[in-house]
């Protein structure tokens, strides 16, 4: 195998010459860079990033940025889900990905700081709340970005019709008769969460249907253990709902956990519709009426549209927003009586 001491023997350079140029140090002389570029290509050493970098000016790497201060990020299926979408869409162009916290060598750096040490290409953007300011700075830096379920104007973004997802879950529950009808609702500071209640809202205004405050109640960060939480509440209400929109698919879970330890059941007792159709819904028993988010194309469209800024040189402000549907299972039913 060839090794940076061949290529410094072939070309009569220092080793720390060689190094510099297949690091892209800037006090090296073009000259002295075609000459080991030249032997590189030769004598067939390092077929990898370093040798593309010098040539195409990229690092062939994509930082990935999650929220931190709220939890769940990776933890949660639908960014699972999404991100390994994205990964695999820019795997096809060639691109790494590296994933970022905020604490580097126990110095603490923004977003950008961090990205601009380590020279990404662009950032995606995923689980973010509304107006953190780190986030903020680095959608308005000249780096390319992309924002996956959150909406900005300095920045293309991806999410998902969240609002009418919640139209359509409403819709469906008050078709089955019901006019009892909860929500859990997803963390106020997060796009999702915000979009998901304003739908709720709109769909039962659109229907003449007066809900009490106590009927819309928070599941916190979108976890399991908050939509138990919220369900609990629900349940000790003097008039408890017939039916409850959990704005996620885990709240639902929990709720549905608290439902049966209060001795009742799904759907019989109390209907139950999700958000985000993560793996594990259709295998529920009853398997979880749910609104469906295509994952895989919120991953590769963002992938997409950063690639496409890179490669254009030139940061853009897309927003796409990606259809969803509602899928019928065996949570719900019409009310009795």
């Amino acid at each position: 195998m060839t090794t940076i001491y061949d290529i410094a023997e072939k070309t009569g350079f220092s080793i720390t010459t060689v190094s510099k140029v297949l690091n892209n140090y800037t006090d090296v002389s073009e000259k002295t860079k075609k000459k080991v570029l030249a032997a590189v290509e030769e004598m067939g050493y390092f077929p990898n990033s370093h040798a593309r970098t010098l040539t195409t000016k990229k690092s062939w790497t994509l930082g990935v940025v999650f929220m931190e201060s709220l939890g769940g990020g990776m933890k949660h299926p639908f960014f699972n889900a999404v991100i390994e979408s994205f990964k695999q869409r820019a795997e096809l162009s060639g691109y790494d990905m590296l994933f970022v916290s905020r604490n580097i060598q126990n110095e603490k750096k923004s977003y950008l700081d961090h990205f601009q040490y380590r020279g990404v290409d662009g950032v995606v953007i995923v689980c973010s709340v509304v107006d953190d300011p780190e986030v903020k700075k680095l959608m308005e830096s000249t780096l390319p970005t992309v924002v996956i379920d959150m909406h900005s104007t300095k920045s293309s973004v991806v999410y998902s019709d969240n609002s009418h997802g919640s139209v359509l879950a409403f819709d469906y529950l008050y078709a089955l008769g019901h006019r009892k009808i909860a929500h859990i609702y997803g963390h106020q500071e997060t796009f999702a969460g915000t979009e998901r209640l304003k739908g709720f809202l709109k769909a039962a205004e659109k229907q003449k249907l007066d809900i009490p405050k106590s009927y819309i109640v928070s599941g916190e960060y979108f976890s399991i253990e908050g939509g138990e939480k919220a369900m609990h509440t629900l349940l000790s209400l003097e008039d408890p709902p017939t039916a409850v929109y959990a704005a996620g698919d885990n709240m639902a879970l929990g709720a549905m956990k608290a439902i049966r330890a209060k001795g009742l059941k799904v759907p019989e007792d109390i209907s139950v519709v999700g958000f985000d159709d993560i793996e594990i819904a259709k295998h529920l028993n009853p398997a979880l009426t749910t609104v469906r988010q295509n994952m895989d194309l919120i991953g590769s469209q963002a992938a997409d549209v950063l690639l496409s800024q890179i490669n254009e040189k030139r940061k853009t402000s897309v927003a796409i927003t990606i259809p969803v549907e509602l899928l019928e299972r065996d949570s719900c039913m019409p009310i009795k009586g």
